[in-house]
């Protein structure tokens, strides 16, 4: 017979023997089942949820973008041969959008809006929502020669107001006819830093508000006629025609790539964490296939008896836990499809999401392999050890003896499947550096954990006698043979780390918002000042805010088009740098390095310099750009093309919040180009009602110029980070529930030896409450020794992120800290309560018959 075939033929034998076997049940697999369900349901739940809603964005882009193609104007209107090749495409409807101050007809109260200016053939797609739902042009149409507005109800809640009061906006009055309920294309717009206000488009006109260099967003939403040019056709025709326009180009095919964009990156940090899960519960599946084959001794001795070879046994075992893992994937793979409608009935709100129940093959398949690969990484040694056993060896009650003596192959192999997984994980993601980071750190944090575990041991063996024969029973249970401390420490500690991890990111990142940042960052930031009114304007801060410091820069806005002449569109830009090329940039003009600044490389410019345009770039945006002094950089200012050339490379320092541009130009680039100012205030002296002061004196002064409270941008700020910690604890939680399952089956799994060692120590006197507390304190040992890795391992790991990353100052936080070790202690004491007090029930006389 061939190899071939004697292989095939043991294949049936041992499928046979597989299926006979598993007529008996799962017993023993709860756990197992239990961990690789969910870890399964994480990756898939949150690859479908990400997919549903990409699918829904780029099945309703029309609805999003509320147009077939956009184009976006910033701070000025298209001219008339560019109106004109618009107006040939299909139906034009306008849209400006600008934040601007609001107050009340009274002039007392005043609030920030984001102001929307349509004209009357908004929506071409979807349906704007309004209460009371009335048309839209009957609702923002003049009446008697006051125009109609409305308002989201946060903005009548800061304003006190309410529909049917008038406020002003600039120096025209409008009247509230109602309640914004829901916009369709408010994903397209992006971050919003203030509650929305809608206007006619005419009204937006006739307020004054449109002035020369004022921070004005003019969208052009066209329905295209029908057979027309496909939309990347027409983008590259447009820009053919009027390479100067400046104009950003949209389809609605990527009709909010920012969300979109963000969607992607929070599912593959989630898939990863999901991973991290799965890779916890790698554990349980070790423990449990252990256990299982040591249950088996009887049968695998019978096999050996009856001259079956290990190949055999191996292929038997290998049969049923790939089986039960099937089954478990299955059930995990259905949760995470069920966990997509869950989601979008939460998620409605915010998002298009898709309606019922829809199937995503990419991700459950992603999610399959992942639960197949872990499930035959973590099983292949525990099979391995059953290979080379004598029945002599496996009759025997209580001896391990020979299960460690694994071939070298079936380590090459648990390596290859280890290895396997990493590769798909990396692969899978488009942050391709953040997931090997991410695998490389779990990979390392097994190994330490390991060697944490075998030095707890260690130092539990050399510990001296101590008095209390409860602590000297939990002591010696900690390092005896079959002792639970590897998996205590491997599961629990994982699941505690990255928990422990993100509590400290969140809050040193929320601590630097409300302190650090806070401290330093000025009061207000001010925009959209004329020329002419800045001296003024200046005078107005003098007497509101008399200790306050005052400055003021002149600000264009310029996106970047090109670099050394090639299109920034076709280079391989890094992810942290994309940021610099996405929309357009404050840029300035200055005789000298600005405030906050310095410069690292390269020379700044004569005051009275008169050549060539000159720019300085920001140190770490321009290297990561690939950019070197004498690199060209073309940027598109008010429809006109500027090539400068880099002068040198200044190191900025972002972090003060104070006015810092990425670029900074020679005076001479931009002489006699129209443009408004930015200013800041600060005053760290002054109070809320001193700020509200400000505030009313400004904007009544100047109803033009925006003021923007820094403080409420950061509140903005905090929350956002507060929903998205929730949101990623909530799924990082689901690593402490696997830890948890596969503690339960480690107890479960030890419990054969503890109640042959609780029956010997209770006939020999011990009481049940010595032995409760010995197994406490043997727990707490445990969860300490967890939690201790865990802070230590979550310090180093978010001291890097929050330094190296985000560029903060670190603080140790002792909350996280007591957290930690809380739920260390509770669930290792707690969960090894329950799975020992059936131990300790047990009759002496059936186990004392077995010895």
């Amino acid at each position: 017979m061939t190899g071939a075939a004697s292989l095939l033929k043991d294949w049936s034998l041992a499928w046979r023997f597989a299926i006979r076997e598993m007529r008996g049940g799962l017993s023993g697999f709860r756990i197992f089942i239990l961990c690789i369900l969910l870890g399964t349901a994480a990756i898939a739940g949150v690859n479908s949820v990400a997919a549903s809603m990409s699918e829904a964005l780029e099945g309703r882009g029309r609805e999003i973008l509320a147009g077939d193609i956009r184009f976006e104007l910033k701070q000025r209107e298209a001219n008339t041969a560019e109106r004109a090749y618009l107006d040939s495409l299909g139906e034009v409807a306008v849209a400006s959008n600008m934040r601007s101050m609001v107050r009340s007809e009274d002039k007392t109260r005043q609030t920030l809006s984001e102001l929307k200016a349509v004209d009357g053939l908004y929506p071409l797609y979807g349906k704007f929502v309004a209460d009371p739902d009335r048309p839209l042009a009957e609702l923002l149409a003049a009446r008697e020669g006051v125009y109609g507005a409305l308002a989201q109800p946060m903005l009548l809640d800061r304003l006190g107001s309410k529909v049917g009061d008038r406020v002003l906006i600039g120096d025209m009055t409008v009247e509230i006819r109602g309640r914004i309920v829901s916009e369709p294309d408010q994903l397209s717009d992006g971050f919003a830093l203030a509650p929305r206000l809608l206007i006619a488009r005419e009204a937006l006109v006739k307020s004054g508000l449109m002035q020369t260099g004022s921070l004005v967003d003019n969208n052009y939403r066209i329905k295209l006629a029908e057979g027309s040019k496909p939309n990347g056709q027409i983008r590259r025709e447009a820009q053919a025609k009027f390479p100067e326009a400046g104009w950003a180009i949209r389809g609605s095919g990527n009709a909010a790539p920012a969300l979109s964009n963000n969607i992607e990156r929070f599912s593959e940090f989630l898939t990863l964490v999901g991973l991290a899960a799965l890779a916890a519960g790698g554990v349980g599946v070790a423990n449990a296939v252990t256990a299982y084959l040591d249950s088996k001794r009887g049968v695998i001795a019978c096999f050996k008896s009856l001259g079956a070879p290990g190949r055999l046994i191996v292929m038997v075992y290998m049969i049923q836990i790939l089986l039960i893992a099937v089954l478990a994937i299955i059930g995990g793979l259905a949760v995470g499809a069920a966990i997509t409608p869950v989601a979008g009935y939460f998620l409605q709100d915010y998002m298009p999401v898709p309606e019922g129940l829809t199937l995503y093959p990419r991700a459950l398949g992603l999610a399959a392999l992942f639960g197949l690969l872990i499930t035959l990484a973590f099983s292949v040694l525990p099979l391995g050890r059953s290979r080379l056993i004598r029945a002599t060896e496996l009759f025997r009650s209580q001896s391990e003896t020979g299960w460690r003596r694994v071939p070298v192959r079936y380590y090459i192999a648990a390596g290859l499947v280890f290895l396997a997984v990493g590769a798909l994980a990396v692969l899978s993601a488009d942050q391709r550096f953040l997931a090997f980071v991410f695998v490389a750190s779990t990979a390392g944090a097994f190994l330490v954990l390991r060697l944490v575990a075998y030095g707890v041991a260690a130092l539990a063996r050399r510990v001296r006698k101590v008095q209390s024969a409860t602590l000297r029973l939990a002591i010696g249970n900690i390092h005896r043979p079959g002792a639970l401390t590897a998996s205590v420490i491997l599961s629990l500690g994982l699941g505690l780390t990255l928990l422990s991890a993100l509590a400290l990111i969140e809050g040193n990142l929320r601590g630097s918002l409300a302190g650090a940042m806070a401290e330093k960052a000025p009061n207000f930031f001010f925009v959209d000042i004329q020329s002419r009114d800045i001296d003024g304007f200046k005078s107005v801060l003098d007497k509101a805010a008399p200790g306050g410091e005052v400055r003021s820069v002149p600000m264009l806005r310029g996106r970047i088009l090109a670099f050394n002449g090639e299109d920034v569109q076709k280079r391989n830009v890094p992810q942290e740098a994309r940021w610099v090329l996405q929309g357009d940039r404050g840029i300035t003009y200055s005789e000298t390095v600005p405030e906050n600044s310095r410069v690292e490389e390269g020379a700044w410019w004569d005051k009275d310099y008169s050549g060539e345009p000159l720019v300085s770039f920001a140190s770490e945006e321009g290297h990561q750009l690939g950019l070197k002094i004498g690199d060209t950089v073309t940027v598109n200012v008010l429809g006109r093309n500027i090539t400068a050339k880099i002068a040198n490379f200044r190191a900025v320092e972002w972090r003060s919040m104070s006015i810092n541009f990425v670029m900074v130009f020679s005076p001479n680039t931009f002489k006699g180009a129209p443009h408004a100012w930015l200013a800041t205030l600060t005053d760290h002296a002054a109070t809320p009602a001193v700020e509200q002061g400000v505030m009313r004196s400004v904007t009544n002064a100047y109803p033009g110029i925006t003021s923007i409270r820094v403080k409420d941008a950061l509140d903005i700020a905090s929350d956002l980070v507060g929903q998205l910690a929730t949101a990623v604890r909530a799924a990082s939680s689901i690593a402490l529930v696997v830890s948890v399952l596969v503690l339960s089956g480690a107890i479960a799994a030890g419990n054969r030896a503890r109640i042959h060692d609780a029956v010997v120590l209770k006939t020999l006197g011990a009481r049940r409450s010595m032995l409760m507390r010995a197994y406490f304190y043997e727990y707490a040992l445990l969860g300490l020794s967890a939690s201790v890795f865990a802070l230590a391992a979550a310090s180093v790991a978010s001291w890097y992120v929050v330094t190296e990353i985000m560029e903060l100052p670190f603080r140790f936080l002792p909350g996280a800290a007591l957290w930690t070790l809380a739920v260390a202690l509770i669930v290792t004491a707690g969960t090894g309560f329950l799975g020992t007090w059936r131990v300790l029930g047990q009759k002496a006389a059936p186990v004392l018959r077995e010895l």
